[in-house]
């Protein structure tokens, strides 16, 4: 018997968590902090494993999201062996020790959780295994006498550096993992691999599954429009704000800008990045040799940049045309791109490009959703501002369509399907598309705190 227990991310994206019990063996597939909460509310639900066996933990990619959470997980179960991909390892060093002093100050009054150090995160990350992709490896419960072993291997997922798939095999069953699965070519990352079908449970991202996926352009495809707008703003003096994601998004968007100008199609300006993606972007120049890339003679530290957080005045940004990269992709309240957008929404000739996705409940979407004239109040904010900057969307997808999902369920002609990582119109979306296109498969919606038997 194969039991599935969400902890989280399950009909919502945040704080991705899965319990599998497989006979004696208790795994959890990632464990990640809600990007949109705080303190205690952000993590997965860990008391619902409190008194059942935890052995392995499973980490698909590095993001806050997918691993933010681990420290806590590793506090209540010290023993626990973990296992990721070598990139993501080195990721996790990086965005762990970014997040201890964030989470300190949120955690700050709260007793029902400890705080953890940088000292206990360099332990943690010394404890963390790593095996390459397409490396068979064994977890489970050695010490138990009728131990089955449990076979893993990872796959490339394309979302990010170091990202997986999982799969599992486990008394002739086989479990894959998405995780965050791009089947589509980035500028630096290729598009996902997976694993040879069969599987018998396939566990599904859904994150696209309510987009219309003809507004949805191939990344190539979209810098063409991008690198339109650029020049409309920068030709007229402005300077554009561009919210990324530090790991992942920013090397992207990075790289594609810069491509831009080397072909002459935007006007060569400043470039604005900084804080951690600085440290990440040499993890990705270090491996561009060790994973798949599109092109790995490539180096990020080959393109001019300076440091936004060495700008002491604001209007420094405003003085010549210029692109700043800031994060958090989101423009959480208190980040670089949030304190900043303030500022360009009172210059009329600059710019706002948003490039990814943004959840409903954050100041990024009311940013993406507003246009020049509207006026719109932000959280921590009193009075309604009024938006004087030019606002577009742009979409550069790190998540595959969800026609790719289900081309996904198409060649590993799964029996049973379990629905994550998505908000409710995704996943009934893609739930009802494999009732439709696939006879005979099972689907099941993730719940959280609600047992599955496989």
């Amino acid at each position: 018997m194969i039991k599935f227990l969400p902890l989280g991310g399950a009909g919502d994206i945040g704080a991705s968590c899965f319990y599998l019990n497989l006979g004696d063996s208790g795994i959890i597939l990632d464990c990640g902090m809600h990007p949109q909460k705080t303190g205690y509310n952000a993590l997965p639900k860990l008391d619902l494993i409190k008194n059942l066996p935890v052995d392995n933990i499973l980490i698909s990619h590095a993001h806050q999201d997918h691993i933010g959470a681990l420290p806590y997980l590793v506090q209540q179960h010290p023993y626990i062996k973990i296992i990721s991909t070598p990139q993501t390892r080195a990721l996790a060093e990086l965005t762990l020790h970014n997040s201890v002093s964030i989470l300190s100050e949120q955690l700050n009054g709260e007793d029902k959780l400890k705080t953890y150090t940088h000292e206990e995160i360099d332990l943690l990350i010394r404890t963390i295994d790593y095996k390459a992709y397409g490396e068979s490896f064994v977890i489970g419960n050695s010490f138990h006498q009728s131990w089955n072993p449990v076979k893993a291997v990872f796959y490339d997922a394309g979302h990010i550096l170091g990202s997986a798939g999982i799969l599992l095999e486990y008394m002739g069953k086989k479990i894959f993992y998405t995780g965050d699965i791009n089947l589509e070519d980035q500028i630096l990352i290729p598009g996902a691999g997976l694993p040879p079908g069969p599987v018998d449970i396939l566990i599904l991202e859904t994150t696209y599954g309510a987009t219309d996926s003809s507004t949805i352009l191939s990344w190539r495809e979209e810098a063409v429009r991008l690198a339109a707008s650029i020049n409309k703003i920068i030709n007229t003096g402005g300077s554009i704000l561009i919210p990324v994601f530090s790991l992942g998004k920013m090397q992207e968007i990075l790289a594609t800008i810069w491509n831009l100008m080397l072909d002459g199609k935007i006007t060569t300006v400043d470039i604005y990045t900084g804080g951690i993606a600085e440290k990440i972007s040499r993890v990705y120049d270090y491996n561009r040799y060790t994973v798949n890339r599109v092109d790995p003679e490539f180096e990020i530290k080959s393109i001019p940049q300076k440091d936004l957080y060495e700008v002491d005045r604001i209007e420094s940004f405003f003085k010549n045309p210029c692109i700043v990269l800031a994060p958090s992709g989101m423009m959480i309240e208190g980040t670089a791109s949030y304190n900043l957008a303030r500022h360009w929404l009172k210059q009329s000739k600059s710019a706002i490009f948003t490039v990814g996705y943004m959840e409903e409940n954050t100041p990024g979407f009311i940013y993406a959703n507003a246009a020049k004239g509207d006026k719109i109040k932000l959280p921590g904010t009193e009075t309604f501002e009024e938006v004087k900057c030019t606002i577009e969307q742009f979409r550069f997808s790190a998540h595959s369509r969800r026609e790719e999902l289900l081309g996904i369920v198409k060649k590993l002609r799964p029996e049973i399907v379990c629905l994550i990582h998505g908000d409710l119109p995704a996943i009934d979306w893609i739930g009802a598309s494999i009732l439709k296109n696939f006879k005979g498969i099972k689907v099941h919606q993730a719940e959280i705190g609600k047992e599955i038997y496989l």
